[in-house]
């Protein structure tokens, strides 16, 4: 929504202009279903070692097209089930690892890789004494770098999404809801639960615009798949700042806590090498006031330097030393 308005709002002709929305993939999405094979689901869980997101996909609702693996719907089952599923596996590899690590520090004396076996014993309380999920964990920089290589499936953040029929999804009622927020504000306080359609959602996808905003106009709706998005970026700590030039506005993905420099990096190499300051005015600023000409008028249009931290929805105007990359490229 915000880059479609800094596209109408922006002073400069818009006229063939583009607007380019930029989403994120690092996540994994999995259900239950009859008729997985064994090695579907173990290639499922080895790829899913490598995505930083892990969004549990349930389903609240009867299809006769979809035999539960269980016989029957029950999303909050499914959510036991699922989490003690990755959890097993998660142990599996842990104490392979665990036992080789204990032989060469207990037995062979190996100092160097005892600091990685104190933290799988760490790990090892939390995940196997304990059973809870490793991201429950009170974890120290030396720890993280030791989950960060052995990419344990419960250390990643996790997105709850519930797939609702038609019906319960447009007058907002399902009896699933209620109990599986319950369950979520137990054993995952603060992770996002979202209701959507997915049939309703392909019929959106199917439509004109035009008929697509007077149908969820005339029953009181907003499609789900924004606010998927948004709470995506927010669990990987993902944020937006966008560029807006003659033809075209774009939006950008970086890390939260980015500096300006790296920042202009996501655009061009050189644009970081050659950095010398960026002009910067916040969304909400340039939505409030209407112009760029109106922020600086303002005081809401800011030049900021190399340690100026990029804030989500920054509409950013780089200032580069073009000559910067072409320097560097010689020295090498």
């Amino acid at each position: 929504e915000n880059i479609f308005c800094i596209n109408i709002l922006y002073e400069n002709n818009t006229k063939g202009r583009t607007a380019i929305k930029h989403y994120c993939c690092n996540c994994m999405v999995g259900h239950r279903t009859v008729g997985a094979h064994i090695m579907t689901i173990i290639w499922f869980l080895r790829w899913a070692r490598y995505q930083k997101l892990l969004i549990d996909l349930l389903s609240a609702f009867d299809d006769e097209d979809v035999i539960h693996v269980d016989g029957e719907v029950n999303p909050v089952r499914d959510l036991e089930t699922i989490g003690e599923e990755l959890r097993l596996k998660d142990e599996e590899q842990l104490m392979q690892n665990f036992e080789k690590l204990d032989r060469v520090v207990n037995r062979g004396g190996d100092k160097k890789l005892k600091p990685e076996y104190d933290a799988l014993t760490r790990i090892k309380t939390i995940l196997v004494d304990e059973k809870k999920h490793i991201r429950f964990g009170d974890w120290s920089a030396a720890d993280i770098e030791v989950l960060n290589k052995y990419l344990f499936l419960t250390s990643k953040p996790a997105l709850y999404l519930v797939n609702l029929s038609e019906k319960d999804y447009i007058r907002k009622k399902n009896k699933w809801l209620p109990k599986l927020k319950e369950w979520i504000d137990k054993n995952d306080p603060g992770a996002p639960l979202i209701p959507f359609s997915g049939t309703l959602e392909m019929k959106l996808l199917e439509m004109e615009p035009a008929e697509r905003q007077a149908f969820l106009k005339e029953n009181n709706l907003t499609s789900a798949l924004d606010k998927i998005i948004v709470q995506g970026y927010k669990a990987l700590q993902l944020e937006y700042f966008f560029t807006a030039g003659p033809d075209e506005v774009k939006a950008w993905t970086i890390q939260k806590g980015t500096k300006a420099p790296q920042a202009a990096g996501r655009i061009h190499t050189d644009f970081e090498k050659g950095f010398i300051m960026a002009e910067v005015m916040h969304f909400k600023d340039f939505k409030e006031e209407g112009t760029e000409a109106a922020c600086k008028a303002a005081g809401k249009y800011r030049q900021q330097g190399r340690n100026y931290v990029v804030e989500d929805g920054d509409i950013i105007f780089f200032k580069f030393n073009a000559g910067a990359g072409l320097k560097d490229a010689k020295k090498k």
